[in-house]
């Protein structure tokens, strides 16, 4: 039998573990290392900061909102809970190291956000070469 203090321990313990878990980010179990669904919520990011800095370019709003659904389709077939890619992509720290990747991805295609110009370009740029990011955007 356990004595008083043992008892109180381990509830102690049980308590700490079970608040840990509750407190844990959700994306915790993996959204993270979700590739296909990263690299989709980039290029999303991405076609995002094109059509506001670019005047002659707007978004495919029903395209841009079904591939977001399909990303978030994805995620739900592989085991994640609504909960789980909800608090992912409301995350502070997984929305910093995604606009890091666009920054870089923007710096490597010689666009940035303080460019509209450049924006412009890399627009029309993935437009015509039909890539995830050209789909979401429209010249006008």
């Amino acid at each position: 039998m356990l004595n008083t203090n043992t008892m109180t321990r381990l509830f102690t313990a049980s308590l700490i573990v079970a608040t840990l878990a509750l407190a844990a980010p959700a994306f915790a179990s993996g959204l993270q290392n979700e590739t296909k669904i990263n690299n989709g919520l980039l290029a999303v990011g991405i076609a995002d900061e094109i059509r506001n800095r670019c005047d002659s370019i707007s978004a495919r709003t029903f395209t841009a909102l079904g591939f977001l659904n399909s990303l978030k389709r994805e995620a739900r077939d592989k085991g994640y809970s609504n909960d789980e890619i909800n608090a992912y992509t409301k995350s502070n720290a997984e929305k910093a190291k995604m606009r890091k990747r666009g920054q870089a991805y923007l710096a490597q295609n010689g666009a940035s956000t303080t460019d509209a110009a450049s924006m412009c370009r890399l627009g029309r740029a993935e437009i015509a070469k039909r890539s995830q990011i050209g789909v979401l955007l429209r010249a006008r």
